[in-house]
């Protein structure tokens, strides 16, 4: 069981890692992703803003964070 945990915990530490936040705009952006095809509409853009999105909003926490310390 001690192993299950352990590899349970390898996989958080993989897909969340540092950031949070990050991991829950990808979750969304897929879950977006899934709504707009399951429509029937074309859903390939709906990723690559997510991601730009999540990169901004990620390099703007990272530079307030640098300023304040």
């Amino acid at each position: 069981m001690r192993s299950v945990r352990q590899f349970l915990l390898g996989v958080w530490e993989f897909v969340v890692g540092d950031d949070w936040r990050t991991a829950l705009g990808v979750v969304i952006g897929l879950a977006v992703t899934a709504l707009i095809a399951d429509a029937n509409i074309s859903a390939w853009w709906v990723m690559p803003i997510a991601v730009l999105a999540l990169l901004a909003i990620s390099i703007r926490r990272a530079v307030r964070s640098s300023r304040a310390s």
